[in-house]
């Protein structure tokens, strides 16, 4: 019999709180109630936890794991991303019965149909689909699903620097009220920057967020969405509507919690959410990132206290 290396003790014995492989490409299919099944490119990341009493983890198991699992699920299509990741991670910790802990993390990415705002040609968008599972071995568990999608932000800062120049210019030509008209007229210009609005919301029983609601969540959180093919008259519609909601980074992301907490009304207060919001700056190297990590019910408390200081 051929020895199995995996098996004896390390050299150093230290456990390792994660073990596994990143990167197994998969297609995945998820029903649609009345609809044509949606079809996703996923990449799984799963992981065990490893005792400090053995050298390594097999990780052939964990590919096995991967492929038994998805194999078996996705002969039909699967309910939810959730249902597939959890278990995947129960397969994960039947297969190693050293391990107290399996994780898997599964990214994907949804192609959706649009129309551009003014011509309305059709058009498509990729948002990317988020699946967290974490299982313990006393059965405890922790499931999040999640968007990110692309949009676009206008500075705020920028943009009042060039109203502030051109209210001076206007002097020499028109009167205080012809000029404040102009100034809520025109959307005045400013950097540009190309967002990715990302949320993710924890799984429990009695409640599971819809996909859909998640996504326009995060779109409406940006200065305006983006388009792939785009009309004169489109960019137009586009650029303006920009400029007339300018946003910070940080503006993204408290608009996405206020908006998360008036979508899932019903949803309980120890419901985890993270918000994550990066912009590519246009006019620096940098880019720039806000966050956000709370449950539900700090938020409301939040929101609550709004105005009372």
């Amino acid at each position: 019999m051929l020895p199995d290396v995996q098996l004896l003790e390390p050299d150093v014995p230290i456990g390792l709180s994660r073990v596994g492989a990143t990167g197994v490409k998969k297609l995945v299919q998820v029903e649609r109630d009345g609809k044509r099944p949606i079809i996703l490119i996923s990449n799984f990341d799963v992981f065990v936890d490893l005792p400090s009493t053995r050298k390594g983890v097999n990780l052939s198991r964990n590919f096995e794991a991967v492929d038994e699992v998805i194999e078996n699920l996705t002969a039909t299509p699967v309910k939810t991303v959730e249902e597939l990741t959890i278990k995947m991670a129960d397969a994960l910790l039947e297969k190693h019965e050293y391990a107290t802990k399996a994780e898997v993390k599964m990214v994907s990415e949804l192609i959706l149909r649009k129309r551009t705002p003014v011509t309305h040609q059709k058009t498509q968008e990729v948002v990317k689909i988020f699946c967290d599972a974490v299982k313990w071995k006393d059965g405890n568990q922790r499931i999040l699903v999640g968007v990110e999608v692309t949009g676009i932000t206008s500075c705020p800062c920028a943009q009042e620097l060039v109203k502030a120049k051109y209210a001076e210019v206007l002097k020499n030509s028109f009167s205080d009220d012809e000029i404040s008209k102009i100034m809520q007229i025109i959307p005045f210009p400013s950097h540009n920057q190309r967002g990715r609005a990302r949320i993710k919301m924890e799984v429990k029983d009695g409640f599971s967020p819809s996909i859909d609601e998640l996504i326009e969540v995060a779109r409406s959180s940006m200065s305006y969405e983006i388009y792939e093919i785009l009309k004169r008259e489109d960019e137009l519609a586009v650029v303006e509507n920009v400029h007339k909601n300018p946003r910070f980074v940080e503006d993204s992301v408290r608009i996405m919690a206020k908006k998360t907490v008036e979508k899932f009304v019903n949803a309980p207060d120890d419901i985890l959410v993270i918000f994550r919001q990066e912009n590519e700056e246009s006019i620096h190297q940098h880019n720039v990132v806000a966050e956000r990590v709370a449950t539900l019910g700090e938020l409301r408390k939040e929101l609550n206290n709004e105005g009372k200081f």
